[in-house]
């Protein structure tokens, strides 16, 4: 199942998917359980920066100046993502992203299948279920966690755990929302969308 995956990651100028925009990107390609490319950068944006998201990214302002603009970002995104599988922790949040900015830059969107790994982890365990947190569970070394390029190689490592632990096949193209949040406003069309409490009992595992 793992054989051809690309993790990806993007931290945001907010929550709005339609209206904020990513000021960070990371991804990795993984073929046949290994690594075989990646790309990071930093992206432009007109979007002021609050002190709220430089606090919890850590990224400044002054940092975004020269960054890559965003076309070029995403075109690279593109070319490393080709037709593999997707995976991301959050995956509603950033497949939405993912989609807004394609249709915004190009008049397109995507059709690739996709792993959540935050639904992944609501099935497998209680909360908490912050990518730091099931990291920690698994003893994964995750620093500076909501930086791009940290969080894609946590949330591989955790997949990759969690296959091991049992096989995560069953969780392509699922994605599980919290009930009393509502389901996401965009979804893949070949998305399963189920609604879940964050209170519920984990299945067991093994």
């Amino acid at each position: 199942m793992l054989n051809n995956l690309t993790v990806f990651d993007f931290e945001t100028t907010g929550l709005d998917p339609v209206n904020d925009r990513v000021i960070e990107m990371a991804a990795v390609r993984v073929v046949d359980g290994e690594i075989v490319t990646g790309f990071h950068s930093l992206i432009k944006t007109d979007i002021e920066l609050t002190p709220k998201i430089t606090e919890i990214t850590g990224i400044y302002p002054e940092m975004l100046q020269g960054a890559m603009e965003e076309d070029l970002a995403f075109r690279i995104l593109r070319n490393i993502m080709g037709d593999s599988l997707l995976v991301a922790h959050n995956a509603a949040f950033d497949l939405q992203l993912l989609h807004h900015a394609l249709q915004r830059l190009a008049g397109k969107t995507f059709s690739n299948p996709f792993i959540d790994t935050l639904t992944l982890s609501r099935d497998r365990h209680t909360y908490p279920h912050k990518l730091t947190d099931m990291c920690n569970r698994y003893g994964i070394a995750l620093e500076g966690a909501h930086r791009a390029l940290n969080d894609v190689e946590g949330c591989w490592k955790l997949l990759e755990a969690m296959h091991n632990e049992e096989p995560v096949d069953s969780y392509i193209n699922r994605l599980g929302y919290l009930s009393k949040y509502g389901p996401p406003d965009w979804a893949p069309a070949h998305a399963e969308l189920f609604g879940t409490s964050n209170r519920y009992e984990p299945r067991n595992v093994g």
